[in-house]
């Protein structure tokens, strides 16, 4: 899914969030707006995934405060928020591309797993990971896992003093949860050199990036993507936001 390694140039100016959409900004645009989200989350038991049909944004499972990112998001539900906030504001939010996106994430890098290389044990100054306290918590025994201590079994609060911002200082690119990007689901072969989202008028799947709280080392870095229908909605998938500059 990696493959073919490609050059891209981004051929437009934007600005992106610090971190993560967060619960307490979801639950803001919910009260004005009105928009409802159906109930049922994808969980992971330990060996499996599966939908909880009761668990939603408001209840992924898990404690959350308003401080950590909104989790039990679909594409489509990230889509309802960035046109509520256009329209709020008047400014040209959207979410980014699949290439600005590991842009973002490399912050102007071409290093190993995170923007600075690869830390092995200090992996939770840098993000909410696969941790030992994350499997202690869930008593998985999963064979892979950041052998360190983030304090959190689940999403942690953005933007916390205790987790090192990248050379562009945005947070949480990788871990923490999976982030939704614009672009239809493709291979790379063919993909825009612009920087711009793959779109096509038939798209039921969708692109995320950047691995969660519980993604394996395998898949938390700056290159693994994984796709799902637009309409999953996942405890450990949210999605961070850009905005286009004139």
């Amino acid at each position: 899914r990696e493959k073919p390694r490609h050059k891209v140039t981004i051929a437009r100016r934007f600005l992106a969030a610090r971190h993560e959409v967060t619960r307490g900004q979801f639950k803001q645009f919910v009260q004005e707006s009105g928009y409802k989200t159906e109930p049922g989350c994808g969980y992971f038991t330990g060996s499996t995934w599966a939908i909880g049909p009761q668990l939603t944004w408001e209840n992924p499972g898990f404690q959350q405060a308003d401080d950590h990112p909104v989790v039990c998001v679909s594409w489509n539900d990230a889509q309802a928020y960035v046109a509520w906030l256009r329209q709020k504001t008047g400014k040209p939010y959207r979410l980014p591309s699949e290439a600005e996106w590991e842009y973002m994430a490399r912050a102007g890098t071409q290093t190993g797993r995170f923007w600075d290389g690869n830390p092995g044990e200090a992996a939770c100054r840098y993000a909410s990971v696969r941790d030992i306290d994350t499997m202690d918590h869930y008593e998985w025994n999963l064979p892979e896992k950041f052998a360190c201590s983030d304090g959190y079994t689940a999403t942690a609060p953005v933007g916390r003093k205790t987790v090192r911002a990248n050379r562009f200082g945005l947070v949480d690119m990788l871990g923490n949860v999976w982030e939704w990007v614009d672009d239809c689901h493709h291979d790379y072969a063919g993909t825009p050199t612009d920087g711009s989202a793959w779109q096509e008028q038939t798209c039921e799947k969708r692109l995320f990036r950047g691995g969660s709280y519980f993604s394996s080392p395998s898949y938390t870095r700056a290159t693994s993507r994984d796709v799902q229908i637009a309409g999953l909605r996942a405890d450990n998938v949210g999605f961070r936001i850009v905005r286009d500059v004139d």
